[in-house]
């Protein structure tokens, strides 16, 4: 996959994704052309592990973004603060809110669909 391809997909992801944390806790993430860098760049190897494991459990996908964080310097903090590097949801898939889980299965579910041909 080309990274145009990549980045159009990932984008796509990422403003998907703002709207599910939006409607489901009033979070605001930025938009995706005012994401920082290492925002962009999560969405990214967030959509090449979907779209590279394409038969992997939801859980999985989870797993990933925690392994990525972790790797990044993130670690698990009551409110998610980039500039502390901490965040809630870094603890294991089983133990997700609902609504997060169900971001995991959209975020495969659209990389998926959307690096397939039409």
């Amino acid at each position: 996959m080309d990274d145009a391809k990549l980045t159009a997909i990932a984008r796509t992801v990422h403003e998907a994704m703002r709207g599910w944390v939006k409607a489901h806790d009033g979070t605001a993430t930025p938009a995706w052309a005012n994401a920082p860098k290492w925002m962009k760049d999560s969405s990214r190897e967030s959509v090449l592990f979907a779209i590279n494991n394409p038969d992997a459990p939801h859980s999985a996908q989870h797993d990933q973004w925690m392994e990525q964080k972790k790797r990044d310097g993130w670690t698990f903090g009551k409110t998610k603060d980039a500039d502390k590097k901490t965040h809630p949801m870094l603890i294991p898939y089983d133990e997700l809110p609902e609504f997060e889980q169900r971001k995991d299965a959209i975020v495969k579910a659209l990389a998926l669909s959307l690096s397939k041909p039409l």
